[in-house]
């Protein structure tokens, strides 16, 4: 398995596979390919990865920026990640994150944050210390990884895409 940036043969495999890991998670509402296409149509598609084995797109993960109080301060979000129903749980996700995380501090960002499960994502590095709110959702999931800088506090929003 290779995990490289993405190139625009892959925006329909992408969207494939996007569609088909979510299908099935009672808390998606089906928009995630749509969010996607709207991140890269906004030019906030910042990291577009996918991990590759032998030509089939089995992962994407995707980076964009996020504010937080209304100010960026060079913070992004991860999501939405997806790997292929069948290759789940097999580490596919974390290679992701990880060359993801590389990425991103090489760029000089000073963090990360995300919506999403502890035990999932703690293994990452992720964390929650409850100074990050997302509407009226429980901090325990408004998660973040930082970088450089002092750990943020106030309201995460996502680009423009994901409220759309």
């Amino acid at each position: 398995m290779h995990i490289r940036y993405e190139m625009p043969a892959d925006v329909d495999a992408i969207e494939d596979l996007i569609s088909a890991a979510f299908k099935p998670m009672p808390y998606s509402e089906g928009t995630e390919a749509e969010i996607i296409r709207r991140l890269r149509l906004s030019g906030d598609l910042a990291i577009s990865l996918v991990a590759d084995e032998e030509g089939e797109i089995l992962g994407h993960v995707a980076f964009s920026p996020v504010t937080i109080d209304g100010v960026h301060d060079g913070w992004f979000g991860l999501g939405p990640i997806s790997v292929a129903p069948q290759r789940q749980r097999q580490g596919i996700g974390r290679a992701l994150i990880a060359r993801g995380i590389e990425s991103l501090k090489a760029m000089g960002a000073s963090g990360c944050a995300l919506i999403g499960n502890p035990e999932v994502y703690g293994g990452a590095g992720f964390s929650s210390d409850g100074q990050l709110t997302y509407h009226d959702l429980d901090t325990r999931f408004v998660q973040r990884i930082v970088f450089r800088g002092a750990a943020p506090s106030g309201v995460l929003r996502f680009a423009p895409a994901f409220e759309e």
